[in-house]
């Protein structure tokens, strides 16, 4: 049964993922086949996992005329099963005959599956008879119905499209210099991207150089764009709000700011504290909550990465969009609102704020910054293209920035805005 185990740890993969409510980060440390495969066989069972949650859309309702009775009610390890084999045979250049046969040889791995073989045989021969959905269905298809209808609403027909092709390819890794990016992307071998990222294959992180030495860090170009528009000076009294794992803190420190790094998650703060030690850097690093938080201190400058759907790194966690609901969605915005408060509180007179989350939602940003604004707590301080290398056209007519991936541009969708008291 050549390669039936690999897409039997492929389907447990996305049992965990859709079924569970999982990351595929948190699949993949779960999974008992996973974890008991090894090398290639390892690589290539997350690949068919990963090229299946960006597809899920497309694929769910493409394999449905092929079925006797609707994907949702057919059984778990078989649903995931066809999951795994269309995505091999529509998206992944898996010869037909091989990704049918090893797939349905995988149903034979568990008692829970082995009945329904000829099921799981009949669909994926079908499917290989098929023209891959990416002929026939909009891009926005990929998602559930609640999410395409969001992302409409907030970024149009085009952005949403844009959003979602962008999803299809596995991204590439951007690395944020501690110093100089020339000398990082000569030494890694990589790209100088006009944002002052270095872009770098996928691939080991930590068999890059550079790496141990703290020379730079995984950073979407993206993401670090939000400490760059704080303007920080050597000096300045900076607090990181919502600061782990520490990619901006990282940013900050490098400035010769006193930084603060707050976060309510003290795991998180452990793996901030190791970039700091790796990196060579300083900061005060505090486990509290943001809201309630009490210092007595004004700082001078002020980051609050919000905590939020982060439906804007689907291009980088395409379950994203799987695991959560329009529900889970809508409690972030009074956090948000809160949080933002709170921070502008703690704001010197004359300081600057800067507000971002990693989603494209209106909801998450623009709303949340326009009732901030319109509450007289704070005022807008414009972005200009001129201050956004690499992302001018992603500056809105406000002076805010929202970041979209584009033909030219690969990057996570943020939304970004600087606001100052009144």
């Amino acid at each position: 049964m050549s390669g039936a185990d690999s897409r039997f740890a492929a389907a447990e993969l996305l049992h965990l993922t859709i079924d569970k409510r999982r990351t595929l980060d948190e699949a993949m440390s779960l999974s008992e086949s996973f974890n008991g495969l090894e090398g290639s066989d390892r690589g290539f069972a997350r690949a068919i996992a990963s090229s299946a949650l960006r597809h899920l859309g497309w694929i769910d309702a493409a394999v449905q005329p092929f079925l006797s009775r609707p994907l949702a009610a057919t059984g778990i390890e078989i649903r995931a099963l066809i999951r795994a084999g269309a995505a091999q045979v529509w998206f992944m250049d898996v010869a037909p005959h091989a990704a049918v046969n090893a797939t349905v040889d995988a149903a034979r791995l568990s008692r829970g599956s082995r009945s329904g073989g000829s099921f799981l045989n009949a669909a994926l021969r079908r499917v290989s008879e098929t023209a891959s959905p990416a002929t026939t269905h909009a891009p926005e298809a990929l998602w559930p119905d609640w999410l395409a209808k969001a992302m409409r609403e907030s970024l149009g027909t085009d952005g949403a499209r844009a959003l979602a092709a962008a999803q299809r390819a596995e991204p590439p890794l951007h690395l944020t210099a501690a110093h100089t990016p020339q000398a990082v992307a000569a030494a890694t071998g990589g790209t100088l991207l006009a944002s002052g990222s270095v872009e770098v294959p996928t691939g080991s992180v930590e068999d890059l150089p550079g790496y141990a030495e703290g020379t730079w860090w995984v950073q979407d170009q993206a993401a670090a764009l939000p400490a760059k528009l704080l303007r920080t000076s050597p000096g300045d009294r900076v607090l990181d709000l919502c600061a782990a794992p520490g990619g901006k803190t990282l940013q900050l420190a490098a400035t010769g700011a006193h930084v603060t790094a707050l976060d309510r998650s003290a795991p998180r703060l452990e793996r901030l504290r190791e970039n700091l030690t790796r990196t060579g850097f300083t900061a005060e690093v505090v486990t509290a909550d943001g809201e309630t938080w009490e210092s007595g201190a004004r700082f001078d400058r002020i980051l609050l990465d919000a905590p939020c759907s982060a439906l804007g790194t689907l291009r980088r966690h395409p379950e994203g969009a799987w695991i959560k609901t329009g529900a889970d969605v809508a409690r972030f915005p009074a956090v948000q609102a809160r949080l933002l408060a709170a921070a502008a509180g703690r704001l010197a007179p004359g300081g600057t704020l800067v507000y971002c989350v990693c989603s494209p939602l209106a909801a998450e940003g623009r709303d949340v910054v326009n009732a901030a604004l319109t509450s007289g707590q704070l005022v807008r301080r414009p972005v200009s293209a001129a201050e956004c290398p690499g992302f001018e056209d992603c500056v809105t007519g406000d002076g805010d920035v929202l970041t979209l991936p584009s033909e030219s541009r690969d990057c996570d969708a943020f939304y970004i805005a600087r606001l100052g008291l009144p």
